[in-house]
């Protein structure tokens, strides 16, 4: 069966309240299921706007629209506003996703602090960020988080040890092509990732003759043919929650017409399981279309006698 996980990473204040619930609301609808990841501390969003002279951010920004999607407020959370606590204020919306019987996990503590800290960050530095999101993830749901899924990609070697250290059953930290146990400099970590494959809207949009009336055909001509080992497409709930979500619509009606099972992480890691053991796969730091910066890619396969 053709198989294809949902991966929701809610990144603001805004888009836990307004496009989560949306999102939840739109797969009950069409049957589906889907991981959520939330970012439980302060939303900082504002802050971001540091990356200006990182090559190819501005043009990202022009692309996408930020400003339509996010909103003004959201863009002075942290700098003219105070960012507003997510995990305590959103708490209801959360468990409301879990109890409709989604996956739900940790994306960060503070999204802007992680995604433009955490490369070169200390060991320290690295376990206070993400004890603080587990630590709420357990205040609010009441268990441990079993997903992680890390803010725009971007981990470390300790960040990556700290899956395996703080309990995590499976992470979505890097982009690549199936699911693999990731060497990181060499060591192996016992946490599996499950890549995402797909390249997200945002990096589409905007480039190519791609606009929001075509994208959905674009990304379901890269679904047509029959993954080998399924596919893992992450939305955000501040775009395809909100502004895109007749895009949403239209890739749902799309890859059921497909053939796909649309599933959570879990699930798809579960299938992958049933056909043999994971590959050892290196993980590293790259760039891909459409994104600026660098973040965590699947990188050479390994055999076990390699290992």
């Amino acid at each position: 069966m053709r198989t294809l996980a949902l991966k929701v990473d809610a990144d603001t204040f805004r888009g836990t309240r307004e496009g989560v619930p949306r999102l939840a609301e739109l797969f009950r609808q069409h049957g589906c299921g889907a991981t959520f990841l939330f970012s439980l501390g302060p939303d900082h969003t504002g802050r971001a706007i540091k990356r200006a002279l990182r090559p190819g951010f501005m043009r990202k920004v022009s692309r996408t629209s930020v400003v339509s999607h996010y909103g003004l407020r959201t863009l002075l959370y942290g700098t003219l506003l105070p960012g507003p606590d997510i995990g305590r204020r959103c708490a209801g919306e959360l468990r409301a996703v879990r109890d409709a019987g989604f996956e739900v996990g940790v994306h960060c503590w503070d999204h802007v602090v992680w995604q433009d800290g955490v490369e070169h960050a200390a060991p320290a530095w690295v376990e206070t960020q993400m004890r603080a999101a587990t630590d709420r993830f357990q205040e609010v749901f009441g268990v441990p988080p079993k997903v992680h899924g890390a803010a725009g990609w971007q981990m470390n070697r300790h960040a990556l040890r700290l899956t395996q250290r703080l309990g995590f059953e499976y992470a979505s930290d890097a982009r690549g092509s199936y699911p693999f146990l990731p060497l990181v400099e060499g060591e192996p970590i016992a946490c599996p990732q499950v890549p995402s494959t797909l390249p997200t809207l945002d990096e589409m949009i905007g480039v190519d003759g791609v606009d929001e009336s075509n994208v959905a055909s674009r990304v379901l001509d890269l679904t047509a043919a029959e993954p080998e080992h399924g596919h893992v497409f992450t939305l955000h709930a501040e775009l395809e929650g909100m502004k895109l979500a007749p895009v949403m619509q239209q890739l749902l009606v799309g890859w059921k017409a497909q053939g796909y099972a649309i599933v959570d992480i879990g699930q798809l890691l579960h299938a992958a399981r049933a056909t043999g053991s994971l590959p050892h796969c290196r993980i590293e730091r790259g760039s891909i279309p459409g994104r600026s910066g660098t973040l965590m890619l699947q990188g050479a396969r390994f055999t076990n006698e390699q290992c």
